[in-house]
């Protein structure tokens, strides 16, 4: 099964089972991946992480039911996977604009979130310079923190922890030991319990400095990303790229090992800065 057919695969499971309460891996295996890397080429092709794409989903129907029929809105609460009719009201108005008691009076209008088909587009007008490389394992040195998948955390927890990194020094120490580069490195835990390490480190193969920790990267084989300008949105278009055009029109999966993106010492918001995507592939 492509790429394209195993992300429909799980899209279509979570429309079928939207009011029951899903378990996230049961949604990664329907796509054939891991929780994180289903949710996150998710989050990259939609804008929308899991969980708020099923929230939508569920305040759309919730709505259309609340247009439609003279059921409660206590009874609609429970229904859609709310606690209290208050949570329920908070929610439906941060969607819709509007409380549920407000529809059953045809005031207001309604925001509705269609189901997601996953369509092929013609795509691939703007070039992407990759390369493959085969490397066997190394050394890396850095500082981890564990992040958990519920609810986006580690979206939002990763840039915090690289301004933590530059305003502690640590990102001098790192960049001293590598010629002037970087990494970013994503370890996948999510097979064991939904959360994934992530590392801000150097390879450097000597004794392990005061401070830091060390991390053995695993031989693969690596698709090498160019990325060229400011950050953080060039590298976040090269991945959405990357999901979207280069892994459904190539044969190419996901090789399974920790990716990471490769930083050089420089201004990151110039035009002309430099960075690569380093994605396992098999």
């Amino acid at each position: 099964m492509g790429w394209v057919e195993s992300l429909q695969k799980a899209i279509d499971y979570m429309e079928d089972h939207l009011l029951e309460d899903m378990d996230m891996k049961q949604i990664a295996k329907e796509a054939n991946s891991s929780v994180f890397h289903f949710q996150r080429t998710f989050a990259l092709l939609t804008d929308v992480s899991v969980g708020e794409y099923l929230r939508r989903r569920r305040l759309t129907l919730a709505a259309q039911e609340l247009v439609r029929s003279q059921c409660k809105i206590i009874d609609l609460a429970y229904k859609y996977g709310y606690d209290t009719p208050e949570a329920f009201s908070r929610a439906f108005r941060r969607q819709h604009g509007v409380k549920p008691s407000e529809v059953r009076k045809n005031h207001g209008k309604l925001n509705a979130y269609n189901r997601l088909i996953i369509q092929v587009t013609l795509k691939g007008r703007d070039p992407m310079k990759y390369k493959i490389v085969e490397r066997e394992s190394f050394q890396v040195v850095g500082v981890k923190r564990e992040f958990s998948l519920a609810g986006g955390e580690n979206l939002k927890g990763i840039p915090l922890f690289w301004n933590d990194v530059h305003s502690d020094g640590t990102n001098d120490v790192l960049l001293s030991l590598d010629n002037g580069r970087m990494y970013g490195i994503c370890v996948d835990k999510s097979s064991e319990n939904q959360q994934m390490d992530y590392w801000i480190a150097a390879e450097y193969g000597g004794e392990v400095p005061e401070g830091l920790s060390a991390f053995t990267m695993p031989s693969s084989k690596w698709s090498v990303f160019e990325v060229h300008g400011a950050m953080p949105d060039a590298i976040q278009k090269a991945w959405k790229q990357i999901m979207s055009e280069w892994f459904p029109s190539g044969h190419y999966q996901h090789g399974g090992t920790p990716e990471m993106e490769v930083y050089s010492d420089g201004d990151p918001s110039s035009p002309d800065y430099y960075s690569e995507i380093w994605i396992p592939v098999k």
